[in-house]
């Protein structure tokens, strides 16, 4: 990057919708899951919108999504991966550079 070009935002994180997933996950200590209804009221999302942005995220390795059971009761668990929080991590210091750049520090 020169000193005159602008970071380039990673399109499957800044999507609005996408961005406020991986903003809940990232504040998730390293490997903690949560529930897919817990998520989805967290963010008052409806379920087919929470997973449609959850299929993207998954397919780019950002989040890890387990099916399991709890006494008999299938659970639907949601995590960030490894990979989703490093891209996050790059994701806001991209931002940040994109605002100092243009002096919205």
């Amino acid at each position: 990057m020169t000193d005159t070009s602008l970071p380039e935002l990673d399109p499957v994180i800044h999507a609005q919708a996408r961005l406020r997933v991986t903003v809940a996950l990232a504040g998730l200590h390293h490997g903690d899951q949560i529930t897919f209804p817990r998520l989805q009221q967290l963010l008052d999302m409806t379920a087919g919108n929470l997973s449609t942005h959850l299929r993207k995220l998954e397919d780019a390795g950002y989040v890890e999504i387990t099916k399991a059971y709890e006494h008999r009761t299938p659970v639907t668990l949601v995590k960030l991966t490894s990979k989703g929080r490093a891209a996050f991590e790059s994701y806001t210091s991209a931002l940040h550079r994109l605002l100092d750049a243009t002096g919205g520090s």
